[in-house]
């Protein structure tokens, strides 16, 4: 409706809409691939016209709109989101154009081509054709290093073995550009510190040749440095593993491994430092090093800045060699600190409440780069809601330690180089819950972990826990909560095994970390497996009943599962987002048990979820707590070892650190093996699409320097507990708000 009126009428009087160009190009029949050189000179026509949506110049309207005395706020809005200043006639400049297109042809190797240009007019529009006559184009013959001086001449004739340049291939000043930055990378690596591209030059020669044939030589241009033509060898390596700008005197040096440790007192133990440096004295400079080192340095989490800086000797160019003196600053973080956290909790099943946090952390505990993090909290939770769950509180208490040490503590060694990228971690974990639920029941947590985290590359990363230990025990259990359990022989079972311990694996594949790009990519798979070793010493202490160690019910399962996200960025510096999710997750109970842990097992719904229904009350499947007379309404909690999820959204930018969102989610969980208090509904069948809760609705993102605070408003629309027929309702009328910190994926 907005579009109803035509934009001609805005168009002024001596003006004309410029609608864009087109090509017409006659070849020479030596000409090869038409289609994909029409393709490319049309990347460099200008001006574009403006653009279109469904066939309509919103944006053009929206910018004429934007032009009037008072604009009201959404046609504000609306020019900034999508208004485009109109392109006329007149902005077209086709005499620069038709050079730029004979000069890129010229830049493809076919010269002496002829470009003229027409116009196209309408009433209120106007385009443009560009007609090219494109000759056969030149070819060429050798390609030959011209002769340089020692010793760059012998290195840069070597690199030129693996030029991409062959006989009969088309001139292309692209590619002289990228041999020239090639080996400008390669005489790098070399130790040419001082070298750049732009010392080297193409000269094509074609007076040998009356049929479009040409030599290609290479040559350094006149009057190059001689320190650029000469290689460099680092002679010194200086390590300040705890600068200060402020004062930077070191009375003392410590040699360790041929590197020189200035530090007035001992601050990083240069026998763990020295494992992150790859540079090493003797060695021809190489920025790849350089790098590799700057970043397994940053990797530790000790450091707040890492400084490579490298200073040309006085001996410089002496023998035709040249000498450097590296010298690594490192700049420390604070090194003990301590974080309060206050938060006011409102969660989607209606529980609210505070809870507080403190955090000790002390970097660099053994002067080795070692993390410590010990975390304490306590947090109380009370039902808001009216009903049968009023009244209803929790208390949780919570200690946590973690030591992370930045290298592989293992029984075996490594190869220095084997992490080229970075040097995994080791971190090990011990912590302890307490959670007493009013009504309900008392929980006593444990977890003991060791595992390893690396980072295989910028987009890699891959942790493994191969000591991963969970106990729980119930307790103060009330009548109620007995009833339940009771009436639930399924989710008993999941409480009684207490005691797990398995290996968890986790594979990452983040391209989110690179913001610019258009296309992001993320994948998540993590397997999960428990109680395999251990039931070489389980003990049976009852016959037909789980085994047990250490006087203990172990658990005994295979858990799988994998997160897809798709991330299409677009719009002005890529504000806008559509973003997409897929998770399929699958836990097998075999052995000691038949049941997958309660603490294992999937659950849907929330913010993080399908957010159109409250945490942990969609599914299983059909199921509908409202029919079951053994609940009266209030079922404890419902999940399953079969999960399936699918979200997308749109997110845009609405005013400052404020964003907006449109999404809609879908997905449910499910068991493999019917759970008896579920009347055969949760069992996953084929039937599983049309058993999906689905939902829809706004949201509102605070994103203040990538910490971001969301709300979600959702309905849903499918909601497999309703009778067939009808689940198709949109219920606008019951929305679910959600609060969470963080997008949801």
């Amino acid at each position: 409706m907005l579009y109803s009126c035509s934009i001609q009428k805005f168009i002024p009087e001596d003006e004309r809409l410029y609608t864009g160009a087109k090509i017409e190009l006659k070849a020479d029949s030596a000409v090869k691939k038409v289609s994909e050189l029409k393709t490319d000179l049309k990347t460099v026509l200008r001006p574009e016209p403006n653009s279109k949506f469904l066939g309509m110049h919103l944006g053009l309207y929206y910018y004429y709109k934007n032009q009037k005395e008072n604009p009201n706020f959404i046609n504000r809005w609306l020019y900034k989101q999508l208004g485009q200043k109109p392109v006329y006639q007149s902005d077209v400049e086709v005499y620069d154009m038709q050079e730029i297109l004979r000069n890129r042809l010229e830049n493809h190797g076919f010269f002496y081509s002829t470009v003229n240009s027409s116009f196209t007019e309408k009433e209120k529009e106007a385009s443009v054709t560009y007609n090219l006559k494109v000759p056969a184009p030149y070819k060429m013959e050798t390609y030959k290093v011209d002769s340089m001086v020692s010793p760059i001449y012998a290195d840069v004739k070597d690199l030129s073995k693996n030029a991409i340049f062959k006989k009969d291939m088309r001139f292309d000043l692209q590619n002289l550009k990228l041999e020239r930055q090639r080996l400008d990378s390669e005489l790098k690596k070399k130790g040419y510190y001082n070298f750049n591209s732009n010392f080297l030059l193409f000269e094509a020669d074609t007076n040998q040749y009356k049929n479009k044939r040409f030599d290609l030589f290479l040559k350094l241009k006149a009057d190059v440095p001689e320190k650029a033509i000469v290689p460099y060898k680092i002679e010194k390596i200086n390590i300040y593993p705890d600068y200060d700008l402020k004062d930077s005197t070191n009375t003392k040096v410590a040699r360790y491994n041929e590197k020189s440790y200035h530090q007035d007192s001992v601050y990083f133990k240069p026998k763990y430092l020295d494992e992150f440096i790859t540079l090493k004295e003797g060695e021809f400079y190489n920025p790849i090093t350089s790098k590799n080192t700057a970043r397994r340095l940053s990797g530790i989490g000790a450091y707040k800045y890492v400084n490579i800086q490298y200073k040309e000797l006085d001996t410089s160019v002496t023998g035709k060699m040249g000498g450097l003196e590296a010298n690594i600053f490192l700049s420390p973080l604070t090194k003990r600190a301590i974080r309060a956290e206050l938060q006011a909790v409102t969660k989607s099943n209606n529980f609210a409440g505070p809870k507080l946090g403190l955090t000790y952390s002390n970097r660099n505990l053994f002067k080795g780069g070692e993390t410590l993090n010990i975390s304490s909290n306590i947090g109380y939770e009370t039902q808001i809601s009216s009903g049968n769950n009023l009244g209803l509180s929790s208390l949780e208490l919570g200690l946590k330690t973690e030591l992370i040490f930045p290298r592989v503590i293992a029984p075996f060694s490594f190869k220095e180089d084997f992490f080229e990228y970075s040097i995994p971690k080791t971190k090990t974990s011990l912590s302890a819950t307490y959670l007493s639920r009013s009504k309900l029941y008392t929980l006593l947590s444990g977890n003991l972990f060791f595992g390893y985290v690396w980072n295989a590359n910028r987009y890699i990363t891959y942790e493994i826990n191969p000591i991963s230990v969970n106990y729980t025990r119930l307790s103060n259990t009330t009548e109620t909560f007995e009833d339940i359990l009771d009436n639930n022989p399924f989710l008993k079972r999941s409480f009684d095994q207490q005691f797990i311990s398995g290996l968890t694996f986790s594979f990452t594949y983040n391209e989110m970390v690179s913001s610019n790009k258009t296309h992001q990519f993320f994948a998540n798979s993590t397997l999960d497996v428990a109680g395999n070793s251990i039931s070489l010493f389980g003990k049976e202490t009852e016959a037909g009943m789980p085994k047990e160690f250490l006087g203990l019910q172990y658990a005994q399962y295979a858990k799988a599962d994998v997160d897809f996200r798709y991330h299409y960025n677009f719009g002005r510096n890529n504000e806008q987002t559509i973003a997409t999710r897929l998770f399929a997750g699958y836990g097998y109970a075999y052995g000691n048990s038949d049941v997958v842990p309660f603490v294992k097992q999937y659950f849907s719904g929330g913010p993080y979820s399908v957010r159109a229904f409250k945490i942990r009350s969609l599914g299983p499947g059909t199921y509908n707590e409202d029919e079951d007379p053994n609940t009266n309404g209030t079922f404890f909690d419902k999940t399953g070892n079969i999960r399936l999820e699918a979200n997308i959204e749109y997110r845009f930018p609405i005013y400052s650190f404020f964003k907006g969102a449109v999404f809609a989610d879908a997905g449910n969980v499910w068991n493999s093996e019917s759970n008896p208090a579920f009347n055969g509904k949760d069992k996953f069948t084929s039937n599983f699409i049309n058993e999906l809760g689905m939902g829809a609705g706004i949201g509102l993102r605070v994103d203040v320097q990538g910490f971001v605070i969301r709300f979600d408003l959702a309905a849903p629309f499918h909601d497999p507990s309703f009778k067939e027929g009808e689940r198709w309702d949109f219920r606008i009328d019951e929305p679910v708000l959600n609060f969470a910190i963080g997008y949801s994926f």
